[in-house]
C-alpha cells in the first residue's frame, strides 16, 4: 500500500471513521483498493482533488487548506456510495494530517523543522492545538487519559504483532482512531506518535526510498513506551509523558546572528523544505525554517526561498553565508525564531567559521558537545575539526573515515533520498584524503564514533563552506593533491547487535519471524559471554513471548498475547537504545553515567 503525495492529507479521525463504517466483506479488499486507487489520475482544482476511479466515476476530497479534515468532504460517484470502499481507500491512501483544527501559522513549520533533529524528535514535535479537554488533576492522569493510553498501547501492539507486511490499512486506521483520542483526551506526544508510526508503516509498505527502519523503530518504541508509562506517572514525569500541543515562543528583545548551514528536510509524513542555522555571539544556535507539505523538489527549492522572517529578502541558502539583525524577536525553547508581526530583520554581514563569533564553537571539547547531544540539550549537532582518511563500508553504503581528536569518526549521509546530494557529496569528498576540514554533523548514536554529515568547509577553496544536503561538489572541486579513498577494515562491535536485530527484525515482520524454533539459539549466550546478563535475558524473553501460543480442549491456537508479546518488545528495545547510548559515550571518550551490566 502507497501514499500517494498528490493527494491532499487527511485527518487520522476521518480516515478512522471512513475504515469504521466499511463491511467485514469490504474491510478485507481495502488495501487492494488502495493499490488500485493508487494508479489512477488525479486532478487538483483548488481546494477540491478529483480522482477517476473509471471513466463513467470520479472520487473527490474537498480540502480547504490542502487537508480533508470530515468525512463528509469524501464524496464518490458510485452507484454503492457512501458505503463503497473507495472513500476509505482515498483516505487510507493520502497522507495523515495534524487532526482535528488547522495549526495557527508556523506551528507546523514548528513541528517538522524539530524533525530535523532526529526520529525521535519528529515524532514528539509540537502539534496544532487540540479542542478543550477537561483539565486533568496535575498529579495524576485523568479517567479518560489512561483509557486513551490503553487504546493507544493497544493499537500499537497491534500494529506490532503483524510488523509492517501484515499491518494494512484496517490496523492503520485503529491506531488512527486511537491518536485522535489521545489528542481528544490531552496526549499530544502519544497522539503525534502513534501518526508517526503509520506514516513509517506506510512508506515500508509502498517501498518509499526515504523509508528508515529504525525510524519507525524509535517511533513505535515511543508511543508504546509513553502509554505504558503513563497509568503510573506523576509530577515532572507525567508532563512529559502528555507532552504538549504547541511550542510557546517567549520575547527575546534583538538579536545579532551570524549564519552557519542550511539543510533540507524530507519527512516520511509529507513535509519538505528547509532549515537554517544561525548562532548569536555567545554561541546559542536559533533555526529559522520553511517547512510545509510536499516531497523532495520542494525540499531542494526551499533553499532559494525567501526566509520568513520580517521584511529581510534574504533567501535560506543566502543567510547560511550571510548574518541577520532581529529586533522584537521572538524565540520557541527549541530555538526556533517566530515570524509574528512585530517582527522586524534585515541582512547583517555573516563571518567564517574561523572566524569570531562562530569560532568558538569549535573550542568546545568534543567530549563535551556529545555529552550535550545525548542529554538533554537544545540540539545534538556537533562542531568538529577531522581529517578525512578513508572510507569503510557499512550495511547501508560507505562512510567517510576520518580523525577527529585521535579517535576514528565515521561520517555518514544525512539522508538516503536520491533526489538530495548528500551521498554523491560523501563520495567525492572520500577522494580528499587527508584533506583537514572543519565540519558541521549531527551526533548519531551508537557503539562506534558517527555522525550525519551535514555541511564541510570546500575541500579546496579557504573560507568557503558546503551544504552538502543542497550544493553539489564537482570533482573539479577537489584539490589537485586529492588521494583516492583508502578502504579501511570494520573493527569489531560489541555483540548488542544480536538484540538489535531481532528487535528490528519484529517491527519488519511482525512476532511470527521470532516465533521460529531454534531461530537465535545461541544469541542469548554469546551475549552473556560478553557480559550482557541483561540483554541476554530480555532476549530469552523476547523470543518466549512471540513463541507462547496455547491451545484450548480441542486443541485450537487461542490468540496470541498481544499486550504481552509488545511488553517484551518494549523491554528489548529500550534496553538496545539505553547501551547504544552507553556505548557510544565510551566511543567517544567519556561515560554517561548509566550502570548497565557491566559494559
Amino acid at each position: 500500500m502507497s501514499t500517494s503525495p498528490q493527494l491532499p492529507a487527511v485527518a487520522p479521525s476521518v480516515t478512522a471513521e471512513l475504515v469504521e463504517a466499511l463491511s467485514p466483506r469490504l474491510r478485507k479488499r481495502l488495501d487492494a483498493g488502495v493499490a488500485k486507487l493508487a494508479g489512477r489520475p488525479v486532478v487538483r482544482d483548488g481546494d477540491t482533488v478529483r480522482i477517476a476511479i473509471d471513466d463513467d466515476t470520479d472520487l473527490e476530497l474537498h480540502a480547504p487548506g490542502s487537508v480533508v479534515t470530515s468525512a463528509d468532504a469524501v464524496r464518490c460517484g458510485c452507484l454503492l456510495a457512501p458505503d463503497c470502499l473507495h472513500r476509505a481507500a482515498a483516505a487510507s491512501a493520502a497522507p495523515v494530517a495534524e487532526d482535528v483544527q488547522a495549526a495557527p501559522a508556523g506551528a507546523a513549520e514548528d513541528a517538522r523543522a524539530q524533525s530535523s533533529a532526529g526520529p525521535a524528535a519528529a515524532g514528539e514535535a509540537a502539534q496544532p492545538p487540540s479542542p478543550p479537554a477537561s483539565e486533568p488533576r496535575p498529579d495524576s492522569p485523568s479517567p479518560g487519559q489512561l483509557g486513551a493510553a490503553r487504546a493507544v498501547f493497544e493499537a500499537a501492539a497491534a500494529v506490532l504483532e503483524a510488523g509492517t507486511d501484515g499491518a494494512g490499512a484496517v490496523l492503520q486506521a485503529e491506531l488512527l482512531r486511537a491518536a485522535h483520542t489521545a489528542r481528544l483526551a490531552g496526549l499530544p506526544r502519544a497522539a503525534s506518535a502513534a501518526v508517526t508510526v503509520v506514516t513509517g508503516v506506510r512508506a515500508a509498505r509502498s517501498a518509499d526510498p526515504a523509508y528508515r527502519l529504525p525510524d519507525l523503530v524509535a517511533a513505535l518504541r515511543t508511543v508504546l513506551g509513553v502509554a505504558h508509562r503513563l497509568p503510573g506517572a506523576a509530577g515532572a514525569e507525567l508532563v512529559e509523558l502528555r507532552g504538549t500541543v504547541r511550542q510557546p515562543y517567549t520575547p527575546d528583545a534583538s538579536l545579532r546572528l551570524y549564519g552557519l548551514f542550511s539543510e533540507p528536510v524530507l519527512t516520511a509524513t509529507g513535509y519538505a523544505g528547509a532549515v537554517t542555522w544561525t548562532a548569536d555571539a555567545e554561541g546559542r544556535l536559533y533555526t529559522v525554517s520553511d517547512v510545509a507539505p510536499g516531497g523532495a523538489g520542494r525540499a531542494i527549492g526551499a533553499a532559494d526561498r525567501t526566509v520568513r522572517i520580517g521584511d529581510t529578502a534574504l533567501t535560506h541558502r543566502e543567510l547560511s553565508r550571510a548574518g541577520l539583525a532581529v529586533s522584537g524577536a521572538t524565540v520557541s525553547p527549541t530555538g526556533r525564531l517566530g515570524a509574528g508581526a512585530g517582527v522586524r530583520a534585515v541582512r547583517a554581514s555573516g563571518v567564517d567559521w574561523r572566524g569570531e563569533p562562530l569560532d568558538r564553537l569549535w573550542a568546545v571539547p568534543v567530549a563535551e558537545q556529545v555529552r550535550r547531544a545525548l542529554g538533554d540539550g537544545p540540539h545534538d549537532l556537533l562542531f568538529l575539526d577531522v581529517t578525512l582518511t578513508g572510507t569503510v563500508r557499512e550495511a547501508t553504503g560507505d562512510c567517510l573515515l576520518a580523525d577527529c581528536e585521535g579517535l576514528a569518526l565515521r561520517l555518514a549521509a544525512a539522508h538516503d533520498d536520491p533526489a538530495l546530494p548528500h551521498r554523491q557529496n560523501l563520495r567525492l569528498l572520500a577522494a580528499a584524503r587527508g584533506s583537514r576540514l572543519r565540519v558541521i554533523a549531527r551526533l548519531a548514536p551508537g557503539p562506534l564514533p558517527r555522525a550525519l554529515l551535514l555541511a564541510a568547509e570546500h575541500p579546496s577553496q579557504p573560507g568557503v563552506r558546503v551544504d552538502l544536503g543542497l550544493d553539489r561538489l564537482q570533482r573539479a572541486d577537489l584539490p589537485a593533491s586529492a588521494v583516492p579513498p583508502a578502504a579501511v577494515p570494520v573493527p569489531d562491535e560489541a555483540p548488542l547487535h544480536l538484540l538489535r536485530r531481532r528487535v528490528h527484525h519484529a517491527v519488519s515482520g511482525g512476532r511470527r519471524v521470532l516465533a521460529f524454533p531454534g531461530g537465535a539459539a545461541g544469541d542469548p549466550a554469546r551475549l552473556r559471554r560478553t557480559g550482557f546478563t541483561t540483554g541476554a535475558a530480555v532476549l530469552d524473553e523476547l523470543h518466549t513471548t512471540a513463541a507462547d501460543r496455547t491451545r484450548d480442549a480441542f486443541g485450537r491456537l487461542l490468540p496470541a498475547d498481544t499486550p504481552r508479546f509488545a511488553r517484551a518488545w518494549l523491554a528489548a528495545a529500550c534496553y538496545t537504545g539505553e547501551v547504544e547510548r552507553d556505548l557510544c559515550a565510551t566511543a567517544w571518550g567519556f561515560r554517561s553515567g548509566s550502570d548497565l551490566d557491566g559494559s
